[in-house]
């Protein structure tokens, strides 16, 4: 349990639903945000020839990554708030 504190501890700690919304909405946003970001990094780069695919398949697999995050987030900040978790 230690170990999920120290990757995801924004994911612990809401004592009310109001808390427990707020941090939802948050892991929601920042996927959406972060796959903005990239997408027009994407368009911007996508000019370059070889660089440009390189660079969009990178930011393809961090904004992955980061929308795989949020979501295991989610997940244990919903199993943390209905006490299925145990330290």
């Amino acid at each position: 349990m230690s170990t999920l504190k120290k990757f995801f501890p924004y994911s612990f700690g809401a004592a009310s639903v109001a808390a427990l919304v707020i941090k939802i909405i948050v892991y929601v946003c920042l996927p959406t945000v972060l796959g903005i970001v990239t997408g027009i990094l994407g368009i911007i780069l996508g000019a370059i020839p070889v660089i440009g695919v390189l660079v969009s398949a990178i930011l393809g697999v961090v904004t992955s990554l980061a929308g795989l995050y949020c979501l295991v987030g989610i997940v244990l900040l919903v199993l943390d708030y209905l006490k299925v978790l145990k330290d």
